[in-house]
């Protein structure tokens, strides 16, 4: 939990999300306390439970310095959410997202500080890996590089940004601008900025200053697959005008691949096991919500994914709110067909109802998000 300390309002904080990062913490102080020394600043850990250690650098130095503070969330986890946070949390306007794997430049924080100086109705000011003189390919690996240009190209032509590097996780943004916008932005995910700059409908002053990309130091790249999911699902979720949230749009991604796992696993059961129909049918429903439930646990809610004893309660639980739900298409399709005579119309307003139905009560009792 963030301690508030004594009345000090500095013109800057850092925020810096964290998870098991135990060997960057107080580099990355040192660093940023060598650049931003001549003026008031914080630094606001927000850690998603880290078990390396991490938290417990971060209590020491928070003891030593008093512009050193930590936010720790329990139960949640994710970098945009983390984010989000933080900028509540923060006591100053002038709010910069860094990361702590040492691979954003530092120096330019003066730089962006600069910039807002200079324009006062500037919102956000974007260290670009792919403006000026930014670099990237130190960084990143061949393949990453390639799917993060990718990734921009795809964002740019979707959302309408411009920005150069909408992937970016290092900027400078006004708090008076994002508190105006904060209940329409994604708390799950990667991508911040790209949802920032989407959710600001093309109002914001922007501006972009070229940083090279280091390489990370230690600890481990959260970049994955599920991070180009969930950038999927928060372009979806923007094309939808807010209407479908992220979680929704992967919860209905996972919904869907396993239609093919149902038909594959029904395949198999039926030409290499032989089975009868019916038989093979139904142990394909339950493969198929087995591979849903894996894939939800791994994507849609990896902030509360269940391990261990917990992942097969969870399991149990996704059974019955499935099964259930299934219960729920039949009847609506059945309803809907006898009073219309449309199949079509009947048989997608009972999938339509079974997924909702699926997503609002696994929500509730399987991974207890609300």
């Amino acid at each position: 939990m963030h301690v508030t300390k004594g009345n000090r309002s500095p013109k800057l904080t850092v925020v810096i999300p964290t998870f098991n990062e135990v060997k960057n913490i107080t580099v990355v102080v040192e660093k940023i306390e060598a650049i931003l020394h001549p003026y008031e600043f914080d630094i606001l850990f927000v850690d998603d439970n880290s078990d390396d250690g991490t938290i417990e650098v971060i209590r020491e130095l928070e003891t030593k310095k008093t512009n050193v503070l930590m936010l720790l969330r329990v139960g949640r986890r994710g970098l945009a959410g983390a984010c989000i946070e933080g900028i509540l949390t923060s006591k100053s306007d002038l709010i910069a997202i860094m990361d702590c794997d040492l691979q954003h430049d530092e120096k330019k924080l003066v730089e962006m500080m600069s910039k807002f100086k200079k324009d006062p109705k500037l919102d956000l000011v974007v260290g670009s890996r792919h403006f000026d003189d930014g670099k990237a390919k130190e960084g990143l690996s061949t393949l990453r590089e390639i799917g993060s240009k990718l990734a921009i190209w795809a964002t740019q032509i979707s959302l309408g940004i411009k920005v150069k590097d909408p992937m970016s996780g290092f900027f400078m943004v006004k708090r008076s601008s994002v508190i105006p916008l904060i209940e329409n932005l994604q708390p799950n995910g990667f991508k911040i900025l790209a949802d920032l700059i989407a959710s600001s409908g093309k109002k914001w002053k922007i501006e972009e200053i070229g940083y090279e990309f280091k390489k990370r130091q230690s600890g481990e790249s959260k970049m994955n697959l599920v991070v180009v999911f969930e950038l999927l699902a928060l372009i979806l979720s923007h094309l939808s005008f807010g209407l479908l949230s992220i979680r929704f749009i992967l919860f209905g991604i996972v919904g869907f691949s396993g239609i093919f796992v149902q038909l594959i696993s029904t395949f198999f059961l039926l030409s290499v096991l032989g089975l009868p129909f019916l038989q093979a049918h139904i142990l394909s429903i339950f493969v198929a919500m087995t591979s849903n439930f894996s894939l939800n646990n791994l994507l849609t809610y990896q902030d509360r994914s269940l391990f261990g004893r917990n992942y097969f309660k969870g399991l149990v639980s996704f059974y019955i709110v499935c099964s259930a739900g299934a219960l729920a298409n039949v009847a609506v399709a059945d309803f809907i067909f006898k009073a219309l005579n449309m199949w079509v119309l009947a048989s997608v307003s009972g999938a339509f109802l079974g997924a909702i139905w699926n997503f609002v009560f696994s929500s509730i009792f399987t991974w207890k998000t609300r």
